[in-house]
Formats: structure tokens, C-alpha cells, sequence
């Protein structure tokens, strides 16, 4: 018990100096939203120079509608992270002003000093080439020089760090002189001590070697994250030419049907469901238990379960969906029912109206906006489950094509993937939101 609360300890803190180290960039973040923020509200006061009632606008806390989103916010934000994700990704699409400071490429040198056993010492210069990823330069030749140091040549690709046997082409090795390397640049090395040449970064290994680390600069390496015209480029090339013999409108069709027929089926039993929760004491005692139980289980941990009970086709995909919407669905709609305010129902009774008449003109009305609010939830659960649920045995959809990339590291086709899921997922709650503009004009009014 004690090691457990120590490991814990250590992870805490580990998650603290985490959090510490991002702070100046949340900062950051957060000082470049203000001063968008400000800068927007100067230029509409300079725009609308008038400051009258009409001008004027009252926020009712509580109230949804009287909150609506800033679009000029939207679109800063938007342009904002494209700017970040370009800046520290090195994209052409960017002037090269607004990049982050790159990994070192070129050619640098560096002189270590060899000290042998019997006390002498000498020093060799190492000529450093770095180059791209899937450039393959020449090493340029050079002179071993005179002394029992020889000069040497280091070809390492960017981001990356390599090995100096210096002793190779030495005079004086570590077998047989006991030789080993006291300096770098004039100044001391050791095991605990490395030495910045000012392109790269060397170190002294356990068995005397040498290694160059070349700067990495801020910029992130394609295969961690590529840059947005690298995304856009696959993104034409898949659209154009399929990924692994599948085309990109198979791959995004295949998972909307699969969400699209799981959200209607969870719908379709969970919204009666609610209602008979929300209607009945009888109902709400045998159900609630059983909602109330599956309601924080996570779809994606009932996968092996649905693959023992259907399979890895398409039904065990399907059922999987209709579980992740059948509780969300069947709360929204519970929750609805619950939420009419008995005033309204009461005086329906009042006017002579039916049970049937109260369910249509009372019940069902003022529950709609609980509902749509469920359905768009459900929709967004369905839509990250199915990606997750194509990750097993799946031939076609986003998440196989996901999947299958990221076993090849094609960094820039997950990432296509991942924004494209994000677009449909956005598009489709956009798509809610219209519906229930249309379907339920009275929310919030009533």
C-alpha cells in the first residue's frame, strides 16, 4: 500500500511540473485572446460610434438565448490555430516571418581534445552535416591532419542524433592508450556534463563515444506533426486515388451509416423509454436502476463484449452505437417529462383536455428541447464511438483508415482523418441545431 501511495505521489508530481511547464503557454494563449478580444470591441466602438439603447445588449444569466456566438471570435480562433499548427510546423503556407525557429541544417564544426595515458593531449575537429529527411549528402572530404587526433566527418539527418567513434581513425584509442576525450570546444565534458557548440548539443557516452544531437529548434518533425499543406496535399491524393484500394466517400460513408442507423435505433427505443420514466412511478422504479447503471459504463469499454455476442461485422458495429445512444436518449427524454412545469399541465386539465391532448399539446412540446439537446449528445458519443469501434476488424470507415495509417507512421493521414471527423461531427451538430430551430421554434420563449 505504501509503494502504491508513493508511485501516486511521484505521478502527481510528475502531472504538476507538466502543468507547471505549459503554464507560460496557456498564459500566452489566453493574453492573445484577450487582445483579439479588445482589439474587435475597439474597432465595432470605432464602427458604431452611436451608444443608445440599441446598442445596448442585456445578458440574462441562465438564459440560452439571450448568449449567441461572436463570429468574428469564431473566425480568429479558427484562423488562430491554423496559425500556431503552420508556425511550428514550418508550413509554406506561412511567410517565412511567422515560423518558429526551425532544427539546425547545414554544416558545423566542433573540436574535442583526446587525453592520453601517459598525460598528452591533442585536439581533432569534427565537420557536422545536417540534412533533411530523405536528402542523402555527400560527406565532404577532408584532412585527417598531423597530430595523433584525427579529423573526422558526421553526416546525421535532422532531429536526429548519432554516435562519434573518435578513436576509429585515431592514433590513440581507448583500448590500448586508455585515451579518452576531456573537452569539447575548450571546455570540460564528462559523463554528467554535455557541451552546446552552439548547433548542436554533444555528450559523453558510458563507453567514451561522443554523441550529436543537432538542434531541433521549436518546430515540430513531420512524423509527430505534419504541416497543413502536407495534410491538404493527402487529403487531394486520397480523395483522388483511395487509401489501401478504399476511397475516401466509402471510408466517410460507411461509418455515417453505421452512426446514422445506431442513432435512430437508440432513439427510437430510448426516447419512449424516457417518457415512460418521466410519465410512470412504476416504469421509473424498473428502469432507473438499469439506466442509471449503464449511463457512466463508456460504449468503448462494452466492444468485446458485442464482438463475443455478434461479432466483428456489422451488426456488433451497429449494436455497439445503439447502446452508446439508447441512455443517452432515454435520460434526455426522462429529463424532459420531468421538466414541464406542472402549472402548464394543470391548466390544460382546467380548459378539458384529455390525458392523449395533454401527452400532444403539453407534454410533448415542452420536452423537445431536453430531447434535442440528448439527440445532439448521442450523436457526437455515436460518432467518436464509431471510430474507435472500426479500429477492430473493420474493412472500411475512417477509423480502419486511421488505424491503418498510423501502422505505417502516416502522421499526415491520421491527422487528415482526425479533422475530417471533427468537420463531419461539427457539420452533423450544425445540421441538430437547424433541425430544432425548425422543429422547436418555441425554446426559450416559453
Amino acid at each position: 500500500m505504501g509503494q502504491i501511495i508513493a508511485d501516486l505521489s511521484a505521478e502527481l508530481a510528475t502531472l504538476f511540473i507538466s502543468i507547471l511547464s505549459a503554464l507560460p503557454a496557456i498564459v500566452g494563449y489566453v493574453a492573445v485572446i484577450l487582445l483579439c478580444m479588445l482589439l474587435v470591441r475597439v474597432i465595432r466602438q470605432r464602427m458604431q460610434p452611436t451608444q443608445d439603447y440599441t446598442s445596448l445588449k442585456t445578458v440574462t444569466f441562465g438564459d440560452e438565448s439571450a448568449v449567441v456566438s461572436d463570429k468574428a471570435a469564431s473566425i480568429i480562433s479558427v484562423v488562430l490555430i491554423f496559425v500556431i499548427w503552420g508556425a511550428f510546423t514550418g508550413t509554406s503556407w506561412l511567410p517565412s516571418l511567422f515560423h518558429a525557429p526551425g532544427p539546425f541544417l547545414g554544416q558545423g564544426t566542433f573540436t574535442y581534445t583526446v587525453e592520453a595515458d601517459d598525460g598528452t593531449r591533442d585536439d581533432a575537429t569534427v565537420t557536422v552535416v545536417v540534412h533533411e529527411a530523405g536528402a542523402a549528402p555527400e560527406a565532404p572530404e577532408i584532412a585527417p591532419g598531423d597530430g595523433a587526433a584525427k579529423d573526422d566527418v558526421l553526416v546525421i539527418q535532422a532531429y536526429r542524433s548519432k554516435l562519434l567513434t573518435w578513436d576509429k581513425n585515431d592514433e590513440v584509442n581507448r583500448k590500448d592508450n586508455n585515451a579518452r576525450i576531456v573537452a569539447v570546444d575548450g571546455r570540460p565534458i564528462d559523463r554528467d556534463t554535455d557541451v552546446d557548440t552552439g548547433f548542436a548539443r554533444v555528450a559523453l557516452t558510458d563507453k567514451g563515444t561522443l554523441n550529436v544531437e543537432p538542434g531541433k529548434g521549436w518546430q515540430m518533425e513531420n512524423i509527430w506533426l505534419p504541416a497543413p499543406d502536407s495534410v491538404w496535399s493527402r487529403l487531394i491524393s486520397v480523395s483522388r486515388d483511395g487509401y489501401q484500394n478504399v476511397t475516401l466517400a466509402e471510408h466517410l460513408s460507411y461509418s455515417l451509416f453505421r452512426v446514422i442507423v445506431g442513432f435512430v435505433l437508440g432513439a427510437a427505443v430510448g426516447i419512449p423509454l424516457g417518457y415512460a420514466m418521466g410519465l410512470s412511478n412504476w416504469f421509473r422504479g424498473w428502469f432507473d436502476p438499469i439506466v442509471e447503471f449503464m449511463r457512466p459504463v463508456p460504449p468503448l469499454a462494452l466492444i468485446p463484449l458485442v464482438i463475443i455476442w455478434a461479432g466483428i461485422g456489422e451488426q456488433g458495429k451497429i449494436i455497439l452505437l445503439f447502446l452508446a445512444a439508447l441512455w443517452i436518449m432515454a435520460i434526455a427524454a426522462r429529463s424532459g417529462v420531468s421538466g414541464v412545469a406542472i402549472s402548464k399541465v394543470h391548466a390544460a386539465y382546467s380548459l378539458g383536455a384529455s390525458k392523449a391532448q395533454i401527452m400532444r399539446h403539453v407534454i410533448v412540446p415542452n420536452s423537445l428541447p431536453e430531447i434535442f439537446t440528448g439527440a445532439r449528445v448521442a450523436m457526437g458519443v455515436c460518432w467518436g464511438t464509431v471510430v474507435a469501434a472500426e479500429l477492430v476488424a473493420a474493412e472500411k470507415g475512417v477509423g480502419k483508415m486511421i488505424v491503418a495509417a498510423s501502422k505505417f507512421q502516416d502522421t499526415d493521414i491520421v491527422l487528415m482523418g482526425i479533422i475530417l471527423i471533427g468537420i463531419i461531427g461539427f457539420g452533423i451538430d450544425v445540421l441538430m441545431r437547424w433541425g430544432e430551430k425548425w422543429l422547436v421554434p418555441w425554446k426559450g420563449r416559453v
